[in-house]
């Protein structure tokens, strides 16, 4: 039997202790990378459920967008210009790279519902998202928050941008990628 002391601490430590998530969004704070740094590896799939790795695109700049939602205004708006820009991404030896922690079917749906060509990575696990400091929590539901990463052809880190405005984050980060 525990003595009422024990118990005593023991409910003050629960009270006192934060939640999960919140030790989540702490150490997702904390573990944004910044520009000059390498860039996280990873493998995750893609909306047609094959592997994709950051380092096979090596030699490539790469835009790695995180994004909380498939379908929803924001996301929606984002993705459109993402899309609408892959010609001049492409000119510039520049993939796309979409990352929420939606499943795969969820990014098929989106692919085709809204014409996307570019990969829309699933982050199921909170792994990738964490690891570049991008985990949020909205109303109890775990997502992605709206950051943006430009990788450079050698896997560093060239320029980040936060709390990104959908509207204009495609040209934002096609100006800061230099000409061929």
């Amino acid at each position: 039997m525990k003595s009422p002391l024990f118990l005593a601490l023991a409910a003050a430590l629960l009270v006192a202790a934060p939640s999960p998530s919140a030790l989540a969004a702490d150490d997702a704070a904390t573990a944004m990378p910044a520009a000059g740094q390498a860039a996280p590896d990873f493998t995750l799939p893609a909306q047609d459920g094959k592997p994709l790795s950051l380092s096979g695109y090596h030699g490539k700049w790469v835009v790695l967008h995180f994004y909380p939602k498939d379908m929803s205004q924001g996301c929606t708006i984002e993705a459109h210009n993402f899309q609408n820009a892959q010609s001049d991404f492409d000119a510039k030896n520049a993939v796309i790279l979409g990352v929420s922690v939606d499943n795969t079917a969820s990014h098929q749906q989106f692919c085709a519902q809204d014409g996307l060509t570019f990969h829309l990575l699933s982050d199921t696990d909170h792994k990738v998202v964490q690891a570049y400091g991008s985990l949020a929590e909205r109303n109890g539901n775990v997502m992605a928050s709206r950051n943006t990463f430009l990788i450079d052809p050698t896997g560093k880190i060239a320029q980040v941008w936060t709390k990104v405005n959908p509207a204009t984050a495609a040209s934002d980060v096609l100006a800061a990628i230099p000409a061929k």
